[in-house]
């Protein structure tokens, strides 16, 4: 039997899948890493620790296994723009890792953009100057680790996310990679060119020493034996960023085809195609993935509060008991009645970028009960969703053919329908365990030649449900209509 050892580098925890031939888990494990938290707004990892974890984890994984008639690989996807820097020669790392979520790069950020930079970062990288992303945390390292400038200067260190961290480690140091996913969201990158960009390494006084090779997301990394674990080499073949496995692993392959994550918030991905295209106001442009030869490009942007409306309903407000009372609710009013909420908890997220306004209420009167409220909820995740989904097609000429989606709120049957009627199209209900590490099995498949076509892959793929559009888009107007007043109305 030939075995994928799917790992899945969270932000909060390791967690290991074994997928066997028929691309079924048969075994997954799970070990949590500490948080640390050095001042107000800096999140960091023990970069040690993690590398600790995955061999621990693959080992518990295996376990029940290994024998001399069983194949094994590994996939791997990863917490994206968390950053670590090491020591060349002893693998040791120079400082913790600055994770995506700290904001250690803020002032260099801040700096750039009153220097005038933006221009040049949003055409050169597709992204926007934030400390979100790898690159301004790889120059605080430099800038205020004792010795560590000086070191870099020499060549004697690397820079890498995660998965490279990783791989660096799992090889014994033979190989400093990267794929073209993880690459794009350094804020190094030329999304054009998909090289390392000399000004933009210039800008961020990172010397090209530290940088590492870019890969496609189909290729063989290397081989390694996990510290032990294995008695021969196995190959680390198929790597890309979380979001980026959750893209693959729902199969949006084709241009047009999109993905959204109901968690709290909401990530929503668009592939647009092989040609990059500056993004909208607010969102950003990276490489969604690469395969057989060629780079897929995609749209990216971010929701603050969608599934943290339901939790708010239920929490804050105990307009509900559970979450199945809001569906029956919803359902239990015709229409709307003009009630709209703009769940602007902590501003407005992508496409309109307003942190500083709250959320409000519309359209109350007499007549509004908790049932319209309830609705007005549900109704905005769709809303939202549907606003971001709009701008990034229309700038990118693209037709939107389906939208996959996955997290707790897809449960709930009325926000489902209203979503597909909302963007006319299908909306598919997959039913993964984790799409990313499914996407990274995917990846591992075209490495290793076991798959060789997108069709191959999309033969495995198993929607948990199809909800077709049951109302016309002229049928729909006049509610999206008012939620732009809404919005309109709160941002005066």
């Amino acid at each position: 039997m030939k075995y994928i050892i799917s790992i899945d580098q969270s932000t909060q925890s390791t967690k290991a899948f074994l997928f066997d031939s028929q691309c079924e888990i048969v075994n997954q494990k799970s070990i949590a890493h500490r948080q640390y938290y050095p001042r107000t707004g800096w999140v960091e990892h023990d970069a040690e620790e993690i590398y600790g974890n995955v061999v621990k984890v693959i080992e518990e994984l295996v376990e029940s296994y290994r024998n001399d008639s069983n194949e094994f690989s590994i996939a791997i996807t990863n917490q994206r723009e968390t950053v670590v820097v090491w020591d060349r020669k002893t693998g040791k790392p120079v400082y913790n890792a600055i994770v995506w979520e700290g904001n250690h790069g803020e002032d260099i950020c801040n700096q750039l953009i009153k220097d005038g930079y933006n221009d040049l970062v949003r055409e050169r990288s597709g992204l926007l100057i934030n400390p979100y992303f790898a690159g301004s945390g790889a120059k605080w390292i430099l800038d205020n680790v004792k010795g560590v400038r000086q070191r870099a200067d020499k060549g004697e260190l690397c820079f890498g996310t995660i998965d490279t961290w990783l791989i660096f480690r799992l090889t014994k140091g033979k190989k400093h990679v990267t794929d073209y996913t993880n690459a794009s969201r350094t804020m190094l990158f030329n999304i054009h060119t998909l090289q390392w960009d000399e000004d933009l390494l210039r800008m961020l006084t990172i010397p090209r020493s530290m940088m590492p090779e870019i890969l496609s997301c189909d290729a063989v990394y290397g081989e390694t034996t996990v510290e032990g674990v294995f008695s021969n080499p196995i190959k680390i073949a198929g790597v890309l960023g979380d979001s980026h496995g959750a893209l693959v692993g729902q199969m949006c392959f084709n241009k047009g085809y999109g993905k959204v994550t109901y968690g709290t918030g909401s990530s929503v991905m668009v592939n647009i195609g092989n040609e990059p295209i500056v993004a909208p106001d607010g969102l950003v442009t990276s490489v969604g993935f690469s395969a057989f030869g060629k780079v897929y490009y995609a749209f990216e942007g971010n929701i603050h509060c969608t599934g943290g409306t339901i939790t708010w309903l239920k929490d804050q407000v105990q307009l509900i008991d559970n979450f199945e009372e809001l569906e029956n609710l919803a359902t239990s009013v015709s229409n709307n009645g003009g009630v709209y909420l703009v769940p602007a908890f902590s501003g407005l997220g992508a496409p309109w970028w307003n942190s500083q306004v709250k959320g409000m209420l519309f359209g109350l009167t007499l007549g509004a009960d908790k049932a319209y409220i309830c609705r007005a909820a549900l109704e905005s995740i769709a809303y939202q969703i549907t606003d971001l989904i709009k701008v990034m097609t229309d700038l990118a000429g693209v037709s939107l053919q389906d939208i996959r989606v996955d997290g707790g709120p897809t449960t709930n049957k009325f926000l489902m329908q209203f979503q597909a009627d909302m963007l006319q199209v299908p909306v598919v209900r997959v039913k993964v365990v984790d799409a990313s590490a499914f996407g990274a099995m995917v990846m591992n498949r075209f490495a290793l030649k076991e798959w060789s076509s997108f069709t191959d892959a999309s033969a495995i793929w198993k929607p948990d449900g199809i909800i077709k559009p049951e109302k016309s888009k002229t049928d729909m107007q006049s509610d999206y209509d008012g939620w732009h007043e809404a919005i309109s109305q709160l941002l005066k």
